[in-house]
């Protein structure tokens, strides 16, 4: 019998809360996340709006020195994994530490740092460039961490496939425990990115909402007059466990990893195919990777992200992978609420999954006051529903046409 993977943790950091608790009840009373930007002075920017991570103490998890060393993307993926850690029981120990492995992705890394550090290079000379400059802001630093300070000496990867990245970790971590090569896994993604650089090429590629004056209105998934995605942070961290290692040890079990598939579109840069083929193939390949027909699934948290393209896109890959039932499954977006949280937002947004699951509501899309008259999907508008949900599908689509699915049910 194939080694099954099931779910016993979530740690979730988002615009919405800090902790799992306070994000899910922001997603469920269908609050926005999304405000003026506070971090640094936008006056010279075209957008001046993002949905960022308020009220974080780096120094709950983390000592001051530490806080130095690491960009705040590392900080996040600190706290939510030992919040994860905590919810689901999960010691690590040196009986167990070499089957517990860490795989921690994000899209883009430490650019607060990586900022800092070139203005110091510039004012003041290479000498005053951090020497943790380096090992601070790279991308697998938030898995070589959470490694070293939990003991896990396991598989220790980072993803970075933009904004597939958390998902293909969850995905990839899966993997390893059906494989055998550990019994646990710490998975999952961490982005912090609410800084000049990042917003400066955003706006550029004209990929952002440029709605300053209602930013809780400006993440509008689906709606006629979206305009672009917001910029969002967080992190979304899952413990993942071997069935039998999860029922020893007495854990309790939230849901079950059942499906996974990845595609690419193999088209363009940072535009989706636009008739959706690559992602009716990744759908298709999770579904068939689970054993489920289309009929069975109940709930689709979509990418969803506010782009004219993308979102469009999406709809045409539902109804080809779904049919008749594309009409008749819930199909909402979290990042109408919380922002796109880039390589976060596929852990973050799986974490939202196995919620709607465990708690049977729907989280909302928010802002879709005007649908496309060719979009008749049930995209939840506005407000939370109550409905069972058996398996759930989470979509995450990256630049470079890399995408990602997984599918996850209710534990039997």
């Amino acid at each position: 019998m194939p080694r099954r993977v099931v779910v016993t943790g979530l740690g979730l950091i988002s615009p919405l809360g800090i902790g799992t608790e306070a994000t899910w009840q922001g997603l469920v009373s269908g609050r926005s996340g999304a405000g003026e930007i506070t971090r640094f002075d936008t006056s010279k920017f075209t957008v001046k709006i993002a949905a960022e991570v308020k009220g974080f103490d780096g120094s709950e998890w983390l000592e001051a020195k530490d806080l130095k060393k690491f960009d705040i993307f590392v900080h996040y993926a600190v706290a939510a994994t030992d919040m994860a850690l905590r919810h689901s029981g999960l010691e690590i120990s040196d009986s167990n530490a070499h089957r517990v492995g860490v795989v921690i992705g994000s899209g883009i890394g430490g650019f607060p740092m990586i900022e800092k550090n070139n203005q110091a290079l510039l004012e003041k000379g290479p000498r005053r460039v951090s020497p943790f400059f380096i090992p601070g802001a790279i991308i697998n630093m938030c898995s070589g961490l959470v490694s070293i300070r939990t003991g896990a000496k396991g598989p220790n990867m980072a993803t970075c496939t933009a904004c597939s990245t958390s998902a293909h970790a969850i995905g990839d971590a899966t993997l390893y425990i059906k494989h055998g090569y550990a019994d646990a896994i710490i998975a999952g993604g961490s982005e912090a990115v609410v800084s000049p650089m990042p917003l400066a090429g955003f706006s550029s590629m004209r990929a952002l909402s440029t709605r300053n004056d209602e930013p809780e209105r400006a993440s509008r998934p689906w709606d006629r007059d979206r305009d672009g995605f917001v910029i969002g942070e967080g992190a979304g961290i899952v413990i993942l466990e071997e069935l039998e290692h999860a029922r020893k040890r007495g854990a309790s079990i939230l849901a079950e990893v059942l499906g996974f598939g990845m595609s690419s579109d193999a088209f363009h840069i940072s535009a989706p195919c636009e008739d959706g083929e690559g992602a009716i193939r990744v759908m298709q390949q999770a579904l068939e990777d689970a054993q489920l027909r289309p009929d069975q699934v109940d709930y689709i948290n979509a990418h969803g992200t506010s782009t004219p393209l993308g979102d469009r896109v999406e709809t045409i890959a539902i109804k080809g992978v779904f049919g008749d039932h594309a009409r008749k499954v819930m199909v909402s977006s979290s990042k109408s609420m919380t922002g796109h949280l880039l390589g976060a937002a596929g852990g973050f947004e799986f974490g939202v999954s196995v919620l709607a699951i465990n708690d049977g509501v729907v989280p909302p899309t928010i802002n879709l006051d005007n649908p496309e008259p060719e979009d008749d999907l049930d995209h939840v508008p506005h407000t939370a529903r109550e409905a069972p949900v058996r398996f759930a599908l989470s979509n995450s689509f990256g630049f470079g046409g890399t995408n990602a699915c997984l599918v996850v049910g209710g534990f039997e």
